[in-house]
């Protein structure tokens, strides 16, 4: 399947305030695990930043920076993005088309919004979608926790068959990058 993994939005101003993300540390172990995998199979890793203007994360501020502890490489992709989702007015889709790319093993922050919406998105444009169902996090919110949130996510998105695409949600450790 030619897949990529993309790393959304795990990034200093998301990561380092108090309260973090739910299992934060482990996602970002997961997340690095994952991109040696990747890497090691020659496969394209591929950060992606949320910017906004005026807020902790400016473009090039220290809270747009990655996150401390999330490891990167020579070789990596970088794609600036300013809505949940990371196709949205990027150079993403161009990125993977140019590589060849069929299949997208997604992670990040944020459970509900952006990496929801960028599954929605890749399977909508015709990649199959492996959703690492223990590297991606959020925050706890007043009407639900972090782990419900991720949770939901892992059982609903799956079920989304319309796209043509199939939507898988595995944990990281099953996930393999063929050579």
């Amino acid at each position: 399947m030619n897949p990529a993994l993309l790393v959304i939005d795990v990034q200093q101003g998301l990561f380092a305030p108090e309260p973090r993300p739910f299992e934060a540390d482990a996602v970002m172990q997961r997340i690095n695990e994952l991109a040696r995998s990747a890497r090691q199979a020659g496969r394209p890793v591929v950060f992606i930043q949320h910017e906004r203007a005026d807020s902790p994360l400016s473009f090039q501020s220290p809270g747009w920076q990655l996150a401390a502890g999330l490891e990167t490489a020579a070789g990596d992709l970088f794609v600036r993005k300013t809505t949940p989702d990371s196709f949205l007015n990027t150079d993403l889709q161009a990125l993977l088309e140019s590589r060849g790319v069929k299949q997208v093993v997604i992670t990040g922050y944020a459970c509900e919004f952006c990496v929801d919406t960028t599954t929605r998105r890749a399977a909508a444009l015709g990649y199959e979608v492996v959703l690492a169902a223990d590297a991606h996090t959020t925050h706890d919110k007043p009407h639900l926790s972090a782990a419900a949130i991720r949770e939901h996510e892992n059982a609903t998105l799956p079920g989304i068959t319309s796209f043509g695409p199939r939507i898988t949600s595995i944990p990281a450790g099953s996930i393999a990058f063929a050579a």
